[in-house]
């Protein structure tokens, strides 16, 4: 609950915001006053009037509106909110925050407050990817301002990819978390992501096809509920996600490691795509080719890090969830490995070519534990994520 909490809703001028109606009813349904903002682009695509009946409250909008100046000037405005949340951050929004500018109310708020801000970004998938977007980011995330999404998926556009601002539910959960009131909170929860890559000399190695996607949407779903994560990731494709204590390995028996060191924790997510077996006696000089004469390379096993933590006699984790990526008896072969590796839950998905799982952007789980097993549907692998943080959450509280 967020009872006797004020945010400070700044609503940017994007389509997005025709969301913002349902985040104001999620937060005053949580006991959340709201103070909102809006930019002039905003205003075009939600009324102040809208915005204020719903929340309750005047809807600010001029930062020369000489009656709200002697009422609540525009620093106090800045400063009795316990947040300050950003929805749609559009990217004309996030550059003035990021180059300190203040030419009209929202950003002249942004630059005088001294509360703790969070962004939901919102854009075109490729003004997200731009040098100068990517740099503005770099500088907001240096500057301690937290963000929630954007998610990837259709845009109003037409085009696909990042740029989709968080569901209210998620920026809801998000500022929970930010808050310190999450379900989560004051739980320490690891989460192994990404391949692993086993040398074969300087410049080969020996990997998987993962692209680390579901075990970072793990991480993201567990923060936005409050949680404090170490992310455990190997080179995976897509960058980590905000909020996490980060860990980058290489290697099994680097993965292996950094995951001890980070007991004792609460929970553990075994998510990571580890390799099997590693190269013994890795040079370190490259093998040179030679006309008819083929490397000969000799295997060993890797540590089982799933089995390994799974069976500690001491300071195992109260919950320990696996992954089970399988291309033949999906279930059987996901239920024989829970037995062995002695976790609570495992998440048993096909990644055969056909279903375009291993390095897309959706995934089909079954969760077995010991009361059987519970074929999830097809969907992203955020809500996978979102799901199966719910769940941890409710068994951990």
């Amino acid at each position: 609950m967020l009872a006797g909490k004020r945010i400070l809703l700044i609503i940017g001028g994007g389509i997005a915001a025709f969301k913002i109606p349902q985040l104001i009813r999620l937060l005053r349904a949580e006991g959340a006053a709201v103070t909102p903002v809006l930019t002039e682009g905003a205003a075009q695509f939600v009324t102040p009037l809208t915005i204020a009946a719903l929340a309750g409250e005047k809807a600010y909008t001029s930062l020369f509106n000489l009656t709200d100046e002697a009422e609540m000037g525009h620093i106090q405005l800045s400063r009795v909110a316990d947040l300050v949340v950003v929805a749609p951050a559009t990217a004309d929004l996030m550059a003035k925050m990021a180059g300190g500018l203040a030419g009209d109310l929202a950003s002249t708020l942004l630059l005088a407050t001294d509360t703790s801000v969070l962004i939901a970004p919102a854009m075109n998938v490729r003004m997200w990817q731009h040098p100068a977007t990517q740099r503005n980011i770099a500088t907001l995330k240096s500057d301690g301002i937290g963000f929630t999404g954007p998610d990837e998926g259709d845009m109003a556009c037409g085009e696909y990819g990042p740029g989709r601002m968080s569901e209210p539910d998620e920026i809801l959960s998000a500022i929970k978390a930010r808050i310190g009131q999450g379900p989560l909170t004051g739980r320490r929860i690891l989460v192994t992501s990404g391949p692993t890559h086993e040398p074969i000399d300087p410049v080969r190695y020996i990997a998987n096809r993962s692209s680390g996607a579901q075990g970072t949407e793990v991480a993201r779903a567990l923060v936005r509920l409050g949680a404090e994560v170490i992310f455990v990731t190997g080179p995976a494709d897509v960058p980590p996600p905000d909020g996490v204590i980060l860990k980058r390995v290489e290697t099994a028996q680097q993965m292996l490691k950094a995951v001890e060191a980070a007991l004792p924790v609460d929970a553990a997510v075994f998510a990571a795509a580890v390799a099997d077996w590693r190269v013994m006696g890795a040079t370190d000089s490259k093998i040179k080719k030679q006309s008819g004469a083929l490397p000969v390379l000799e295997f060993a096993e890797n540590p089982d890090i799933l089995a390994r933590i799974s069976q500690r006699r001491s300071g195992r984790p109260g919950l320990v969830v696996g992954f089970a990526a399988e291309t033949d008896d999906v279930i059987a072969n996901a239920t024989a490995k829970r037995g062995r590796k002695g976790c609570d839950w495992i998440l048993a998905n096909d990644v055969s070519p056909a279903t375009g799982i291993m390095g897309g952007s959706e995934n089909a789980v079954t969760l077995i534990h010991d009361a059987g097993a519970e074929d999830w549907p097809r969907m992203s692998k955020q809500d996978v994520a979102r799901r199966l943080a719910d769940r941890i959450a409710r068994t951990l509280t």
